[in-house]
């Protein structure tokens, strides 16, 4: 195509948002409106019904002070499907040896566009247990996967995440310094355990699934029940060691079969 096609078929107000969204991905902390319109030498009105769509559709969040950040909608859709369904592919083996082992049911989340997302999950073997749809929509922080996935991130990502969960509706005001301290700990120990918000009389065992780099790809969870019926079912610290050991090997398997980059979990 020359250069007189492409003034012909020019598309000014998608070359607007165009130049926003690249503008915002090369910078941190975000900018104004002032200083996006002072970057591409245009008046700050120009940008104002762009900010507002690109915030409203979920590809930029306003912060505090009026700054615009890049979420990681774009990243969740170019990466999400085919690598999560690859992830869940080489996982369900060892999640269904983990269900056999524990008695109880588990599943895998992973960060996409403001929440964690269930993209795989295997019932407890037994009449009883706890079940979670494929494609259910999770807290960002009152669950043991948001933990997780929050925890196993970079200081920066995790405030995009964040950022994002907020533009997406989700609460804001909780990354307080008790929380973040929280945070570390998870990632000092290698796992979450806590109560359920949800749900009376479960407690949420989650772990991480990791890249080489050790950032989150996903979560694999176990709601743990106390079986009064099943005596042979293990007590919640040996269903800790079966969950650490199988989101090591799915990470081990994540690592050779998806790279590190293929899965943001976001």
């Amino acid at each position: 195509m020359n250069d007189l096609d492409q003034e012909r078929y020019r598309a000014p107000a998608l070359d607007k948002g165009l130049d926003i969204i690249e503008l915002l991905a090369g910078v941190d902390g975000g900018l104004s409106q002032a200083e996006i319109a002072k970057k591409l030498d245009r008046s700050p009105n120009e940008f104002y019904r762009m900010l507002d769509r690109l915030v409203k559709r979920g590809y930029v969040a306003r912060l505090e002070g009026d700054r615009y950040v890049l979420t990681l909608k774009l990243f969740g859709l170019a990466q999400l499907h085919a690598p999560t369904r690859r992830l869940a592919s080489l996982a369900m083996p060892l999640m269904r040896e983990l269900a056999e082992i524990t008695q109880q049911e588990n599943h895998i989340v992973v960060y996409d566009r403001g929440h964690p997302v269930v993209i795989a999950q295997l019932e407890a073997p037994g009449y009883w247990g706890i079940s979670i749809r494929v494609g259910s929509r999770m807290g960002l922080f009152d669950t043991g996967s948001g933990h997780v996935l929050l925890a196993f991130r970079s200081p920066e990502v995790r405030a995009m995440m964040v950022a994002e969960h907020v533009a997406s509706g989700g609460p804001d005001g909780r990354m307080t310094e008790d929380f973040v301290d929280r945070l570390e700990q998870i990632r000092a120990r290698g796992y979450e355990m806590m109560p359920s918000a949800q749900t009376a009389g479960v407690i949420n065992l989650s772990a991480p699934i990791v890249s080489a780099d050790g950032e989150a790809l996903g979560a694999l969870t176990v709601p743990y029940i106390t079986l009064i019926n099943t005596p042979e079912a293990p007590d919640i610290a040996r269903t800790i060691e079966a969950l650490t050991e199988t989101a090591r090997q799915i990470s081990a398997l994540a690592g050779a079969g998806l790279g590190a980059d293929a899965i943001e979990t976001n």
